[in-house]
Order: structure tokens, then C-alpha cells, then sequence
């Protein structure tokens, strides 16, 4: 396990900002299509993977809603296909 040593008297304060990891927001991406709920995501990094994904989604019939940098809002109440048709 690696750790971090900090010297010295001065505390420490502040925030540090992460990325979000496309090993996470595929699968819930995804998972989406299986409730007609809307969902939020946040922190979804701008990856190939991930414009792929939004890319077949929104052939399904999906909703996606880029709110800001970084958040989706995804519906998926109403899928008119279940077949995809992707140009390789």
C-alpha cells in the first residue's frame, strides 16, 4: 500500500478534484435502458468509450442530456429500437 508522509507543523487544508473513470459510468450508462426513471451522472470523463456508448444509446431511442461539463441526464422511457445500426 502506498501512503503519503507529510513533515513539518502546518496543517493541511483544501480539496483535490478527481476524475470520473469510464470503468464506472459504462455499466451504469447501460444500465439505464432497464428503468424509465431519469438519471444523473456526474463526473463522466469526455473518453472515445464513453461517446460510443452515448452514441448507441441515443440510436435506441434514448434521451441525453449533456447539463455540464463532466453530467449526463439519461431517460430512457421511451425505446423505439432494439436492433442498432452501426456504421464501422
Amino acid at each position: 500500500m502506498e501512503k503519503i508522509v507529510i513533515r513539518g507543523g502546518n496543517r493541511l487544508e483544501g480539496s483535490v478534484q478527481t476524475s470520473g473513470a469510464k470503468n464506472a459510468a459504462l455499466p451504469l450508462m447501460y444500465a439505464s435502458i432497464l428503468t424509465g426513471e431519469e438519471i444523473d451522472l456526474h463526473r463522466v470523463p469526455c473518453l472515445k468509450d464513453i461517446l460510443t456508448a452515448k452514441q448507441l444509446l441515443l440510436q435506441l431511442g434514448v434521451q441525453l442530456d449533456d447539463l455540464s461539463a463532466g453530467t449526463l441526464k439519461i431517460k430512457a422511457r421511451q425505446i423505439i429500437d432494439h436492433r442498432l445500426h452501426m456504421k464501422w
